[in-house]
């Protein structure tokens, strides 16, 4: 029988929280959808492997070996999944942090917080390296399968990044809240997971647009630019590289480095833990934090009042920043491309006004989420003197707003290069902002703010529209900026994709049950 209190027991019990919040991620919290998740996932790996099995095949992996271009491309590719699992790292610290609600309980217990610390950081890197892990599982087993079983070493080495990049977020977290307190540390943290998940992405873009005038990664890390920058072949930056590669001595080195590190970095804070949970547990209830603020009437409307209250909510919200930010980031490449290219040639723009277009989109439809599904108060809107026409015209507009807010400055400097991309850009952009509220109008339910990370469960079909919707409006953009005929048959594409969305959502069929009503008061 396992002990109440020993490791193996909070092992199994962080095991089955991360299996619930999983589950509830993929089934929307429905039950009897296991062995489904479980198939079709099983497909989509399968259908993985074949075509990474037809891409290695077409370039030919027998010729690669460890050369300098090899080595910097490997370099690259296992960097940005680093980059990307130190942020997850750095959110899912500061979520265990702030929003754990069984931490209380068990801190409370005569059980040891160092064990609890141990086993939920451990827990942490795991998840970190998971995703990353089977990502990139089809194309290490295809690479084993073909070239040799030494590639299998990439397992171990990622996983190694992993717990390394979980170190690096458990320091930067512990010692934000040592310096800033947990207040400022909630706010901060998210910003600066933002900018770690997307900071090597962009940073790589940055770089080939100065160098080579590309926004291509790919590209750029093929350059002879970046190649003549590079060190040598032997240095000790290659390690995880060769490691991945098949070296052992490598994946051997970076493997134990990375144990120590995480080893080290656990013993170092532990002793924290429970102190720093107590303390972020209670910010919110913090009474003497709160600042007065003085409560000013107007004269204003109720539409004023309402876009006014609906700004309000998406400023307050505690978790909106690490939810939004990283889509605003990835507009920092096309604003530094149209900066770069100003008074020259505007060949980019077929590619920077897409960008503009896709990523307000996706910005739209995670606001009109969290303004109309995501209202926490939705009894005392209904009981407000307004009308539910008004509630809706007043969200939709709170949105398209804070879109404009973004965009604006965008679309202002692409007008001066290129009147007519701005043009088209801002035509396209109110298609894929529009396109997106209206699939969240059409497929609202009700739901917590705190759920924006599963919104994707609420409804599947709302989801593949939203993400299709604003990559074909970036492709309309594209083409239609090209010059190309093919602009008119994607527009039309979309069109009849949003129709379809609106013939098979529930706003469709209760319009239709409203209306079939009234021809039967009126008869």
């Amino acid at each position: 029988m396992i002990r109440p209190n020993s490791t193996l027991w909070f092992a199994l019990h962080e095991l089955r929280i991360s299996w619930r919040d999983l589950y509830a991620m993929l089934s929307a919290n429905r039950p009897g959808r296991g062995k489904r998740i479980v198939i079709i996932g099983s497909g989509i790996l399968l259908a993985l492997h074949f075509l990474a099995w037809a891409a290695l095949k077409g370039i030919g992996v027998a010729t690669i070996a460890p050369d300098l271009p090899t080595l910097v491309m490997v370099s690259g590719f296992l960097l940005l999944p680093l980059s990307l699992m130190a942020s997850q790292a750095m959110e899912s610290i500061t979520r265990a942090f702030y929003s754990r609600s069984d931490l209380e309980l068990i801190l409370a217990s005569p059980a040891p917080s160092r064990k609890l610390f141990f086993v939920r950081m451990l827990a942490i890197a795991l998840s970190t390296s998971g995703l990353t892990l089977i990502v990139s599982a089809p194309v290490i087993n295809m690479l084993a399968i073909i070239d040799g079983p030494a590639w299998l070493l990439a397992y171990p080495v990622i996983f190694s990044l992993g717990m390394g990049a979980t170190s690096a977020a458990i320091l930067l977290t512990m010692g934000m809240f040592t310096v800033l307190g947990p207040k400022r540390t909630r706010l901060i943290a998210q910003i600066v997971a933002a900018v770690v998940g997307a900071g090597f992405v962009i940073g790589v873009q940055l770089l080939a647009i100065a160098s080579i005038g590309s926004i291509s990664r790919l590209a750029f890390l093929q350059s002879e630019t970046l190649l003549n920058a590079a060190p040598a072949a032997d240095h000790f930056i290659y390690l995880p590289a060769l490691g991945a590669m098949g070296d052992f001595g490598a994946a051997g080195t970076v493997s134990i480095s990375a144990i120590i590190l995480f080893a080290a970095t656990l013993a170092l804070t532990a002793g924290q833990y429970g102190h720093i949970v107590l303390k972020a547990g209670s910010i919110d209830q913090n009474a003497g934090s709160k600042s007065r603020s003085r409560v000013l009437f107007s004269n204003a409307g109720a539409a004023a009042v309402l876009r006014r209250k609906e700004w309000k909510l998406l400023l307050r919200d505690k978790w909106l920043i690490s939810q939004t930010l990283m889509q605003l980031l990835y507009l920092i490449p096309p604003a530094f491309m149209l900066w770069n290219n100003y008074g020259d040639d505007h060949s980019a723009m077929v590619v920077v006004v897409p960008v503009i277009i896709m990523a307000s989109g996706q910005l739209a439809g995670g606001l009109a989420w969290l303004a109309i599904s995501g209202e926490d108060a939705p009894e005392l809107v209904t009981t407000a003197p307004v009308s539910p026409r008004q509630v809706i015209r007043a969200k939709v507009e709170a949105v398209l707003s804070s879109v404009a807010f973004v965009v604006a400055p965008l679309l202002f400097v692409t007008a001066l290069l290129a009147p007519r991309a701005a043009l088209i850009g801002l035509a396209c952009v109110a298609a894929s902002v529009v396109s997106a509220t209206m699939i969240q109008l059409w497929f609202r339910s009700q739901a917590k703010r705190s759920s924006f990370r599963r919104r994707q469960t609420s409804s599947r079909v709302a989801t593949l529209s939203e993400a299709f919707s604003s990559i074909l409006w970036a492709g309309v953009g594209g083409l239609w900026i090209a010059g190309s005929i093919a602009a008119i048959v994607v527009a039309m594409l979309v069109a009849c994709g949003l129709a379809f969305t609106w013939w098979i959502s529930p706003a469709r069929q209760s319009f239709r049950a409203r209306r079939s009503y009234s021809r039967q008061v009126v008869s």
